[in-house]
């Protein structure tokens, strides 16, 4: 896999066969157990960097990052630095030198998470930027598919909405 997750783009076919093969197989085992936590990522440290209001976004990058076993950071711009006007750049740099394995990253502009990849050596994930896009949504979007259809080839799908400015069109597109 590639180091950020910037842009649906950024996987290819096999990547995204194999991001969806892993859900299948461990997420969907690992839902129904008792106890939901797995080693994976024991010892690594995700922060979540929300700019804008999420919930479903929010909480699923949290809970993914604690059934995994990482220690995740939770910061949200409007109770940071970046509510009294610290810049994106500042504020990666600032949480850089806590040196996170990962950071997911949701921000009104579109280009956010690739111009954050450029000031920190975390891998970044984009959690939707703007009109830009939302990869991780494109997956889910695809593995609901699947989940429900089977095989995808030849199936007819209509996305209803601001398709123009709408970042999950455009990753699913």
């Amino acid at each position: 896999m590639k180091k950020h997750l910037l842009s649906i783009d950024d996987l290819d076919r096999e990547d995204i066969e194999s991001v969806l093969a892993t859900a299948r197989k461990d997420f969907l085992d690992l839902s129904k157990r008792d106890i939901k936590k797995v080693p994976t990522l024991r010892g690594r440290t995700i922060i979540d960097l929300f700019y804008e209001k999420s919930t479903r976004t929010s909480t699923s990058f949290e809970l993914a990052g604690k059934r995994l076993s990482a220690d995740v950071i939770n910061v949200k711009a409007d109770s940071s630095a970046a509510g009294k006007g610290e810049s994106l750049k500042d504020t990666v740099l600032t949480l850089g030198a806590y040196r996170p394995d990962i950071i997911v990253i949701r921000h009104p502009h579109t280009g956010a998470a690739a111009f954050i990849s450029r000031y920190t050596d975390a891998h970044v994930i984009n959690a939707g930027d703007g009109k830009g896009e939302h990869p991780t949504q494109c997956l889910l979007d695809i593995f609901s598919l699947q989940q429900e259809f089977g095989e995808l080839a030849g199936l007819k799908v209509a996305i209803v909405g601001d398709v123009l400015h709408s970042r999950v069109a455009r990753s699913n597109i």
